[in-house]
């Protein structure tokens, strides 16, 4: 509960300062979960290609 209420914590923040909170999140995953872990990631991979490169860089 205390890692989820910090991830929470960490996107208000980025979201704050125009990165965007959707580059931060938490899944809940077991060791033998291999396929739900490859699923994670995949999740995330298509999340940050659509937001793109870092806009504080400007670049």
């Amino acid at each position: 509960m205390k890692a989820r209420r910090r991830v929470e914590f960490a996107k208000k923040v980025l979201d704050k300062v125009g990165l965007g909170g959707d580059r931060v999140n938490m899944y809940n995953v077991s060791a033998a979960e291999v396929g739900r872990f490859r699923d994670a990631i995949m999740d995330m991979v298509e999340k940050l290609e659509k937001l793109g490169p870092n806009p504080l860089r400007g670049g």
